[in-house]
């Protein structure tokens, strides 16, 4: 029987994919220590999978579409409720060796994540762009419009040759066959690294504008109409970048 491994070698070996033979013998290795170590294994492997499985189904909408041979791009927005700032759309086109498992709607991950995603997402799509729409067009067209003009906008800045959309429950006036998904930033994979994109891109550029506008928070709350927004508003009035036609910014025209 060969020498027993120190805890400290099995917590390594456990980080670089250790063997079926490995995993059972530590199993019969009465150390309390180990035992730990193969418990916190478990959850994390368990995890993992879990993971992988919600990946591969969200991954449904994208795979019909390769399956026919079709190159398809995944689009989103975000910035309709705020009261100050564009509203920004982004479009992406993913293939199958899109890898990242964390890539979810944008809404149900932490700020620090996000970031941490944006960087390989540019790296790892297909491709990807971006619409924006300003807030005097917004208030020109309607909040809703101005989404759509913004995700149209996002479409034909790709350059990969596209041929269906997968869209978060709108649709957009293009020649492209689209899917319109109820909760499309959870439940497909392109639309929500577009939720991400677009996400971190919009509350970049509310920080710039934060610099350009200070005292309204904008680099805390990309917009909207928190206790810190409204006060600065009562304040220092309206910015050009506020949407006027929007009921709490309305009342402080003059």
């Amino acid at each position: 029987m060969g020498k027993l491994e120190t805890i400290s070698e099995i917590k390594h070996l456990l980080l670089n994919q250790p063997s079926a033979e490995d995993l059972l013998r530590w199993q019969s290795d009465s150390r309390i220590g180990v035992q730990k170590l193969l418990s916190r294994y478990k959850k994390q492997q368990e995890k993992l999978l879990a993971q992988q499985q919600a990946f591969d189904n969200r991954l449904t909408f994208e795979k019909n579409a390769w399956q026919k041979g079709q190159i398809v791009a995944g689009i989103d927005e975000v910035g309709r409720g705020p009261l100050a700032g564009p509203v920004v759309a982004a479009a992406v086109v993913i293939d199958e060796t899109f890898d990242m498992t964390l890539v979810h709607d944008s809404k149900q991950l932490s700020a620090k994540t996000r970031e941490a995603l944006d960087v390989e997402l540019r790296e790892k799509v297909v491709d990807f762009a971006f619409g924006v729409v300003d807030a005097a067009e917004i208030d020109r067209l309607n909040i809703y419009e101005a989404s759509r003009v913004a995700m149209r906008q996002a479409v034909e800045g790709l350059t990969a040759h596209v041929d269906k959309l997968l869209i978060d429950a709108m649709t957009v006036d293009l020649e492209i066959p689209q899917e319109k998904l109820i909760k499309g930033d959870d439940r497909s994979i392109s639309i929500g690294a577009a939720s991400i994109l677009a996400k971190n891109y919009r509350d970049n550029l509310m920080k710039d504008f934060a610099q350009q506008f200070p005292g309204y928070g904008f680099e805390h709350n990309a917009g909207y109409g928190t206790a810190e927004h409204l006060a600065g508003l009562n304040t220092f009035g309206i910015t050009p970048i506020h949407r006027t036609t929007f009921a709490p910014v309305r009342k402080f025209l003059n």
